[in-house]
């Protein structure tokens, strides 16, 4: 699973310790870790702190990839900053959305409530016909 997290350094153990920060849920969603989560990188590595890096855990939670998050960064704000997808426009563009679904449920039911009518009526004017057509028939037969 791979993580944004941050280095930094665990100064009780005298080794440098990443910060999970943020979690990939999706291709393009990633979920804020709220409570503070820390893999130690080990005595020998030496990394620059604050750095910011992508790093891929296995289920067991062991360091299988682990790179400069700088190239990710700029590709998201080249991707969505640079053409100002802002997160209030992400949410105006969410209310429109849910606008314009409920105006077509509505329509939509508006339609299934005007097709039940007309079948209503389509029947009335058939029962109107065959009774015309009966009574029709009952005068030709007395005559």
């Amino acid at each position: 699973m791979l993580y944004l997290a941050q280095v930094c350094k665990n100064e009780f153990l005298d080794q440098y310790q990443l910060r999970l920060l943020a979690r990939q849920e999706g291709e393009n969603l990633w979920i804020i870790i709220s409570e503070e989560a820390f893999i130690l990188l080990g005595k020998g590595n030496t990394i620059n702190e604050k750095l910011l890096v992508i790093v891929e855990l296995s289920p067991a939670g062991v360091i299988q990839k682990l790179e400069d998050a700088t190239n990710w960064v700029l590709y998201l704000v080249q991707t969505y900053l640079a053409t100002g997808v802002t997160p209030e426009f992400l949410q105006q563009e969410a209310e429109r959305a849910e606008h314009w679904r409920q105006s077509l449920t509505l329509q939509s039911q508006d339609l299934a409530r005007r097709s039940l009518e007309l079948e209503a009526r389509r029947e009335q004017i058939q029962a109107v016909e065959e009774s015309i057509k009966r009574d029709k028939n009952g005068h030709d037969d007395q005559k």
